[in-house]
């Protein structure tokens, strides 16, 4: 008798929990232009030393500063990377930051990877796609930027500041960043340890 009281509970508890991250993930739905026009900005490190994240130890590879639209957020919790990059952010822009061509997409993210799909007519050729978005792993430096960076919504404009990083996991597990953004597939993903999180306000 006891177990049917506890097994209520938890379904209302597992509805709850339900709700609520569907509230504070609900997207924003920004007007259709180019929100975000400018190209991402990479920089040489002329000496950098190493940072220590739990397990990782992460080495910078350039600087790299974003301000880009938000397409998609998954969030991850029991990945091997789960404890060191909890959110993976897929950017856009230029024409990707454009909800009139956004609007004809499907995209999607799953296992680390980001995943688009457009119609056979959008005004949009493949390699500009590939050129103006990205799927960013991002890492928080701190306790701050791990709640800001918790709190991001699909259609939000954000503005990312921070290094682009390798990582070596105490264990010999190992993660590369990408440094261009023309790649696409295994291995093209940035890597981005944020020192800095803006979401910028609607015109």
């Amino acid at each position: 008798m006891w177990r049917h009281p506890v097994l209520k509970l938890l379904i209302v508890a597992y509805i709850a929990w339900g709700g609520w991250n569907w509230f504070i993930d609900r997207p924003v739905h920004p007007r259709d232009g180019i929100l975000a026009p400018d190209e991402p900005q990479q920089g040489d490190l002329p000496s950098a030393g190493t940072y220590h994240i739990g397990r990782w130890t992460l080495t910078p590879r350039a600087t790299y500063q974003v301000t880009a639209r938000i397409l998609h957020v998954e969030r991850y919790h029991f990945d091997f990377l789960a404890p060191l990059i909890p959110e993976d952010l897929a950017l856009g822009w230029g024409p990707m930051s454009d909800g009139s061509i956004l609007n004809g997409m499907e995209i999607s993210q799953s296992n680390r990877f980001y995943f688009w799909r457009s119609p056979m007519n959008l005004p949009v050729p493949k390699d500009a796609i590939i050129s103006h978005s990205a799927n960013t792993h991002v890492i928080a430096e701190n306790s701050l930027i791990a709640r800001q960076l918790s709190h991001l919504r699909r259609g939000q404009v954000v503005s990312l500041s921070g290094v682009l990083v390798d990582g070596k996991r105490d264990d010999g597990a190992s993660i590369k960043t990408s440094l261009v953004r023309t790649d696409s597939g295994g291995g093209a993903c940035e890597i981005l340890l944020v020192h800095g999180v803006s979401v910028v306000p609607e015109p």
